[in-house]
């Protein structure tokens, strides 16, 4: 089921750190004993290797790589990876997101214009060189529905060219391009579920109450076969339908708390529970690439965990799990499912790709193939320590901690001494953090501080209950959790109380304005990346083709339609109090962002400037929600470290040439940042979009 989630968490988050009001020169603690200082480049510059897939007929090996420091599909014959070559010529952005069609030697990419999210579709013919729109209409953007093996040079795609409210369901030919209209969406449909011959067999429609129904194909009409309520919309998905339309996969939260897979017939409806999990929702899943049948699900509480749906998978999994401690991944999978992409990582190991061979007499050999970011082999990096902390309601709070090597050097988890903290807030808020690999919290550990990631109340996969338990809480009981994890962490001795900074991106950077603007003494200073300020500002400007979500958006913070909802959203907003701020703050933000308008920052910078309140403004002209260039995120973040170290004197990259090659501008307060400034007189701005 498509389902448009309001602030994106996967974003590039920034970071925070101050202390004392703006304008003091309280003394810095000491700097941390000395580790190797990982250069900036090597956890935010492009991964030497990304994405690595296999084409469904086992012919190629892919990949995204740089050409010339920008992002590129590559692809080499599958028994010579030596032999690789880019076939995509992307000069700005870069490409992030693609995958194999059915079509021999055809792949598919998607991208958008300066963070703009009209993705567009493109198809590459290796065969010819040539590469292809596949949906070449301003202000669309494409929903790709159905690829199958049974319709090999065809694709079920989604646009709102017409109406930018809601996609019309097209039929591709990616030989020639030409689309041919499958249905006209006049219903407000919010997505399709077709099956393997690209026949539409179920759809699903937002209600005013925020509910969703599911809708069956009745011929050439829809009816009404399942209703979703509102609690069970953000934890009931389809994870899949079988090829040949027979049986459905549902993660249902219905009936019950955490989200459990369901196998549904759907002649007669009858539902078969396959996996639950008291912890947490079942996740994702793993199917036969020629059946569609479901055959393991993952469920990720404190760690991520495969559970085998019947005996097919049991052994593959059992092997993939021997590769190491941490956690593997399943990329790709042949149409014959004889070979596999594997991915595995830990949190102090970035993904390594390997090849898994399930060929008769050759079953269960791993080929590793390649290192993601193979500059980080043998770098100081560390481990995270998954936590339950409780909220002072008493709901448990699923976390992660993250300690710079020198505050636990025997490993255990527990500092030996207190050290500064970043508080990192996950965006969404319909979102969760996870373990893992992560460049933000190694880079926060490496310069010196600990790093806690909270799984507050209104983040997904933890069960309805705890997601339903953030609505209408924002500024209010969601921000109750962080501030009861900071007193944890000072409880543990892991900081103290006038060393912890708050930062993220999205729904992370309104956390942070709230931090400095309703709990200012809590926090000794702020990062906030794309994050809103105005809350009524925010919902009247989400993007047209999120109408199918808007219902969820006023029932969860605050409806503006009314007077009520709109008195509460402005409560809630931290532009309202903006004088309150006395911390430092850094403001991060995309010109391009079609969530988080530019407009979001520039009131509140407006407001501080208005009161005399110092501010550091970073705006990129050619990003989004988000900063996708790696030039754009490295200068980010060189401005941010050296932000963090003048606030809670950890270590410090200088700034130096990692303005390079950005868009970087700052509208306001580059001499608030130590050689920011400087930097700015040398730089020579690069806009790409």
């Amino acid at each position: 089921m498509h389902r448009t989630t309001l602030l994106v968490s996967s974003l590039a988050l920034a970071l925070a750190a101050c202390t004392g009001k703006q304008g003091d020169t309280a003394q810095a603690p000491a700097a941390p004993k000395e580790v190797e200082l990982i250069p900036r480049d090597a956890l935010f510059g492009n991964p030497e290797r990304a994405v690595v897939q296999i084409s469904p007929d086992g012919k190629y090996l892919s990949w995204i790589a740089p050409v010339e420091g920008v992002m590129n599909v590559w692809v080499a014959p599958a028994d010579d990876p030596s032999a690789a070559r880019a076939v995509t010529d992307d000069k700005a952005r870069g490409i992030r997101s693609y995958f194999w069609s059915y079509r021999p030697d055809t792949l598919l990419y998607l991208r958008d214009t300066g963070g703009d999210e009209d993705f567009h579709l493109y198809s590459v013919d290796l065969a010819g060189n040539q590469t292809r729109d596949l949906t070449p209409f301003p202000k669309t953007t494409a929903q790709v529905v159905g690829v199958s093996p049974n319709q090999p040079d065809s694709i079920l795609v989604g646009m709102n060219d017409r109406d930018t409210r809601w996609h019309d369901l097209y039929r591709v030919d990616l030989a020639s391009g030409q689309r041919t209209l499958v249905e006209k969406n006049t219903q407000e449909i919010a997505g399709y579920l077709a099956d393997g011959d690209h026949a539409l067999r179920f759809a699903f429609r937002s209600r005013p109450d925020g509910g969703m129904d599911v809708l069956k194909r009745a011929g050439n009409s829809w009816e009404k076969s399942d209703d979703i309520p509102f609690e069970d919309v953000l934890t009931t998905n389809t994870v899949g339908l079988t090829q040949d339309g027979s049986t459905l996969y549902l993660s249902d939260s219905r009936n019950r708390n955490t989200a459990a897979i369901y196998a549904i017939d759907t002649a007669s409806g009858q539902r078969t529970l396959l996996a639950e999990d008291a912890r947490a929702d079942i996740g994702g899943g793993l199917a036969d690439p020629r059946t569609g049948e479901l055959q393991a699900v993952s469920v990720d509480y404190l760690r991520n965990e495969w559970k085998p749906v019947g005996d097919a998978l049991t052994a593959d999994l059992k092997t993939l799990e021997a590769i190491g401690p941490g956690e593997v991944g399943v990329n790709a999978r042949t149409l014959d499912d004889r070979t596999w992409i594997v991915t595995y990582s830990a949190a102090e190991s970035p993904v390594v790709y390997y090849r898994y061979d399930r060929t008769p007499g050759a079953e269960g050999q791993l080929t590793r193939l390649f290192s993601a970011r193979p500059a980080l082999d043998g770098k100081p990096l560390v481990p995270m320590w998954p936590q339950e902390l409780k909220s002072r309601d008493g709901l448990t709070l699923p976390s992660y901690l993250t300690l710079p090597a020198h505050a636990d050097p025997d490993g255990d988890g527990k500092p030996n001494e207190p050290v500064p903290m970043v508080l990192l807030v996950h965006g969404g808020p319909w979102a969760r953090d996870g373990y893992g690999y992560s460049g933000w919290n190694q880079w926060l550990a490496n310069r010196g501080y600990a790093v806690l990631s909270v799984n507050y109340r209104g983040s997904t996969g933890f069960g309805k209950d705890f997601t339903n338990a953030g609505d209408g809480e924002w500024a209010g009981k969601m921000h109750d959790d962080l501030v009861d994890a900071v007193d944890w962490a000072v409880g543990e001795g892991i900081t103290t109380a006038d060393k912890v900074a708050i930062m993220g991106g999205s729904y992370g950077g309104y956390a942070t304005l709230v931090g400095l603007t309703f709990t200012p003494e809590t926090f000794a200073c702020g990062v906030d990346i794309v994050g809103p300020s105005n809350l009524n500002t925010l919902l009247a400007t989400v993007p047209p083709y999120w109408a199918s979500f808007y219902e969820q958006l006023a029932r969860r913070m605050g409806d503006p339609r009314t007077e009520e909802g709109k008195a509460w959203l402005t409560e809630r907003s931290p532009l309202t109090r903006a004088d309150q701020i006395t911390k430092p703050l850094l403001i991060g933000q995309g010109a391009n962002d079609p969530r988080v308008k530019q407009a979001e920052s520039d009131q509140i910078v407006e407001a501080m400037q208005a009161k005399g309140i110092p501010v550091t403004y970073v705006l990129f002209p050619d990003e989004g929600h988000g900063f996708a260039r790696p030039e754009n995120s490295k200068a980010f973040n060189a401005v941010a470290e050296n932000f963090l170290a003048n606030c809670l004197g950890g270590r410090a990259q200088p700034i130096g040439e990692d303005l390079t090659g950005s868009s970087v501008t700052v509208p306001a307060g580059a001499d608030g940042v130590a050689g920011l400034a400087e930097a700015l007189q040398a730089h020579t701005q690069d806009v790409r979009k």
